[in-house]
């Protein structure tokens, strides 16, 4: 999945949502998952991605959203 500006949604992304914060915990269209968050258990979904967000809780994603903002990228280790 695409942000609106077109960049790739990826594992480890900062977002906002209305002044919510949240991570991409899954990416399903890069086959890439977080610890708590497996394939197992979310694979089923077979596309798009999800973000754990602190107030919102978990929200899946195939298209984009207008509002929906990427705030930063996890750094490399």
């Amino acid at each position: 999945m695409r942000y609106v500006d077109g960049q790739e949604a990826i594992l480890g992304d900062l977002v906002n949502l209305a002044s919510n914060d949240g991570v991409v915990v899954c990416s399903i269209d890069r086959d890439e998952y977080t610890e708590g968050f497996t394939k197992e258990e979310w694979g089923y979904l077979e596309k798009g991605i999800l973000i754990n967000f602190q107030k919102l809780g978990l929200i899946h994603y195939t298209e984009p959203d207008k509002d929906l903002k990427l705030i930063s990228r996890k750094v490399k280790s």
